[in-house]
């Protein structure tokens, strides 16, 4: 076999491989080259077990799996990769972490790798790696995987949920632009709703779109689950105006919110039920690949997140990080694996293969070539700047990743707007569960 360089294959002869876009042969001959170079040897005899989230976009997965059957040829690792949805991959991650056995990496929501910080490997040479050579990482991408100076994990991603819309219905509704603040935000749902073609964000325990949009109204009226010392203080004047926002904003919905989970929009969305959402691009990539769809595509736009009354950008955009147990017998071929996704050759393939559902967290990609693709894809290169960690104002750690996986904030919000509770007994039980936390 002809023997690769990392070094030749650059200089030599492909390029695909100066503009990341690798594909078949070349896919192979770059990870052979890269395995050579690489700081990390898989050991001999290499099996990693790898969970991640269910893909929305299927070019995505196309991508990814190209990429680990790459690194599996270039590294002789045997790779068994399987999907879990967003609402099944912390908790089977928990069962790996207490019987230390049935996974090597898990790749998920949030702050995932906070939720083991002691059963993890821990990533700084992968993150010194990656972070030197391609411009650093975003602030909040960094907080979400890291522990004092340890890296728990690696920020792979960010799937930057916006504003998904049917200009159509906004222009029937007299608004010409998409709201900027809270108050344009509620007027536009009403009018969308007047006009039968009606809003709707998750109520129910949607792991990715429920938290994301009700924190972003929390955060957005100055309300947080804690302070900067981790001290409770969800039961507040800012909570109470946050609750009755939203509330406002629910009763222009269209019925059955409170029972979605992360798909329900996009369902909701294609069957032309739904005119305004929060998500990620799938909705419209699903749009672009049905050709029975073509008028729903070139009607849907999408826009930043309308600003509250603290006067700045508060989105929880969703990180999607992935972490090591340290009980893997095979700790040099996963921290390999995880370099090798985010090498600039994988990278802005898979970036353009998730066609904007997927957000750089690494700076030197945002000229990625998917974000001037299509105009509409745009915005979601924003998402990995423009978030606030899971936490908000709080710590990054294992009890602000248990709060999100725990749905404190969606639950609060729910059991107000169904009336469930009032705004005193929703704060009150929600209180009551975080302090049970922050102990």
């Amino acid at each position: 076999m002809q023997d690769f360089t990392r070094r030749a294959l650059l200089q030599g002869g492909t390029a695909l491989a100066a503009t990341g876009a690798l594909t078949g042969p070349a896919l192979f001959d770059f990870a052979r080259a890269w395995a050579a170079d690489s700081p990390w040897k898989a050991e001999s005899g290499a099996k990693l077990t790898v969970m991640r989230w269910k893909r929305f976009v299927p070019q995505e997965d196309e991508a990814f799996n190209a990429m680990v059957a790459a690194f599996k040829t270039a590294t002789g690792t045997e790779m068994n990769v399987f999907s879990e949805s967003f609402e099944d991959v912390q908790p089977k991650a928990s069962v790996a972490a207490n019987t230390g056995s049935g996974l090597d990496l898990a790749w998920g929501l949030h702050t995932l790798p906070q939720l083991f910080p002691t059963k993890v490997l821990k990533m700084n040479d992968v993150a010194d790696y990656l972070g030197k050579k391609y411009g650093g990482w975003t602030d909040a991408a960094a907080k979400t995987c890291k522990l004092g100076d340890d890296w728990l994990g690696i920020p792979v991603a960010t799937n930057g949920g916006y504003m998904t819309y049917r200009k159509s219905a906004l222009d029937k509704a007299g608004f010409k632009e998409f709201p900027k603040d809270f108050p344009g935000f509620l007027e536009m749902c009403k009018a969308l709703k007047a006009n039968n073609t009606p809003a709707g964000f998750a109520l129910g325990h949607a792991s990715g779109d429920g938290n994301s949009w009700l924190h972003w109204v929390l955060w957005g009226h100055g309300a947080y689950t804690v302070d900067q010392n981790d001290k409770v203080i969800i039961n507040s004047p800012e909570t109470a105006k946050a609750l009755e926002y939203c509330k406002a904003l629910y009763e222009t919905f269209i019925p059955g919110t409170p029972s979605w989970n992360d798909s329900s929009n996009n369902k909701a969305y294609l069957a032309g039920e739904l005119y305004c959402t929060a998500n990620g691009i799938s909705i419209y990539v699903g749009a672009k690949t049905d050709p029975s769809k073509k008028e729903l595509t070139e009607d849907t736009y999408h826009a930043l997140w309308p600003v509250g009354p603290i006067g700045k950008p508060t989105e929880l955009q969703l990180a999607l990080p992935i972490l090591a147990f340290n009980f893997t017998k095979y700790p040099n071929a996963a921290k390999a694996f995880i370099a090798f996704m985010l090498e600039k050759e994988n990278y802005e393939k898979w970036l353009s293969g998730a066609q904007g559902y997927l957000t750089q967290t690494l700076n030197a990609y945002e000229t990625a070539p998917v974000w001037t693709a299509d105009p509409k894809n745009a915005v979601f290169a924003q998402a990995s700047k423009r978030t606030l960690p899971a936490s908000g104002i709080g710590t990054v750690g294992e009890k602000a990743a248990t709060a999100i996986a725990d749905f404190i904030v969606v639950d609060m919000f729910a059991n107000y707007c169904t009336g469930t509770k009032d705004v005193k007994g929703s704060m009150a039980e929600a209180e009551r569960q975080l302090k049970r936390i922050y102990r």
